[in-house]
Parts: C-alpha cells; structure tokens; sequence
C-alpha cells in the first residue's frame, strides 16, 4: 500500500472508530497505526520508530500540559476575574459593547492555548447578558470558535505545538512567522463581532441602565496574591 494513502486512511479509520464509539481515543490512537504500520510493510522496526516519535514530540507534549496546568491554576485562583467584572460593568445594556467585550474576554482567555477554559469563562460571564438582552447566541458561539482557532496558535497551543513536532522544528520557528496572520485574524474577528453587534443594537435597541449588576460576592484575591499571580503570567508569556 502506498504510504501516503495509508496515512489518509490511517486518520479516516481511527476517526471514524473515534466518533462511532466503537474504540475511546486512547487505544484507537494507539492500535490503528500499529495495524497500518504493518499494513504497510513494517514489523520489527516499528518500536524504534515508536521511541524515535516519542522524543521528538514529548517537549511539546509537556509544554502543553505545563501551559493547561498552568493557567487552569491562575484561573481557579480569580487572575481574571477583574478583567470579567470590568467588561460585564462596562457593557452594561449595550449590544454592541456586550459583543466587542465577549470577542475581547474570549482572546484574553484563549492566551492558555485550551479552548475549553474559553468556552466555560466566556460562557459564564457573558451568557447571562446575551440572554438578558435577548441576543443571538449563535454570535457568541461564532465569536468564541473564531477567538480561539485564532488564539490556538500560540507556541503552548495544539496546533502550533503538532506542527512544529511533525516538522522536527523549534516551536518558536514555527510561531514568530505567524503573528502577522494572527493579527490579521484578531483584526477580522473584531471587525465581524463590530458588524454584528451594530446589528444587534439596531435590533434590540440599548436598555438602560446595569444589564446585569456584577456579582460583588466575586472572589476577591488579596492584593499581594493577585499581583504574584500577574508576575508568574507575564514571565511565562
């Protein structure tokens, strides 16, 4: 069997078998190449090449999980919730700074290279205002996705960190000639959550006064704590 064939039938299979619930992730990510390994005519060479794969993406598989850990940790210790109260205060009963605010809490988030811490904050915060104002939730679903396939590409995030694992690169070989598309991409998301909240706000009109008062019983992390916590994440970045 050709080689390149194999490998496009290699991801169709085991996705497949992913998505059919006939095999979990693990053992469907760990059988299906060694099935197609031999397919394609490899025996007992296939356990160096095992070893020699591991090496080469475990740095980036540890980055990602010290990023994940990392900011789950700064997360649950309240280092955003400022930032949230602030954006939910100053948003107030406007569409169009609801949504603008919902794009720039979601980029801000999405600095951790996981999606999912994404999705779960910026839902928590913004939800609420999006539903009290009776807009589209399909924007902030749009907005969120478009945040984070942006934002994604930093050098502790999945896709950069594959990439470069697959070409044998330094992650930051791989990251620096992609800022200028990831400012493009920052500047569409922008321009499309601006249209969109225009939209809403000739739809719904502004209400007055406090859409939804901040939750004062926030966690409030000492002084001395939160700017620790702001110290650790400028360093890593």
């Amino acid at each position: 069997m050709d080689p390149a064939l194999a490998g496009f039938l290699l991801v169709a299979v085991f996705t497949a078998l992913i998505m059919s619930g006939r095999l979990a992730p693990a053992p469907a990510l760990v059988l299906t190449p060694l099935i197609f390994g031999l397919m394609v005519g490899h025996g007992t060479d296939l356990g160096p090449m095992v070893l020699e794969g591991l090496r080469e993406v475990a740095p980036t598989g540890v980055m990602l999980l010290f990023a994940i850990l990392t900011f789950g940790i700064l997360t649950d210790a309240g280092l955003f919730d400022p930032l949230v109260r602030l954006i939910v205060r100053r948003a107030g009963g406007d569409p169009f700074k609801v949504t603008l605010g919902a794009a720039a809490l979601a980029a801000v988030i999405s600095l951790d290279g996981d999606g999912s811490t994404t999705y779960l904050i910026t839902c928590a915060a913004m939800l609420p205002l999006y539903r009290r104002l009776g807009m589209n939730l399909l924007h902030l679903a749009c907005l969120l996705m478009l945040v984070s396939g942006v934002m994604n590409l930093s050098p502790w995030g999945g896709p950069t960190g594959r990439a470069a694992a697959a070409l044998g690169l330094d992650v930051t070989a791989v990251f620096l000639p992609l800022l200028p598309a990831m400012g493009a991409g920052l500047f569409a998301v922008f321009a499309l959550a601006t249209a969109l909240g225009l939209a809403e706000r000739r739809r719904l009109g502004v209400l007055e006064g406090p859409a939804l008062a901040p939750d004062e019983e926030d966690r409030q992390a000492p002084r001395l704590r939160y700017a620790l916590n702001l110290l650790i994440l400028a360093a890593l970045m």
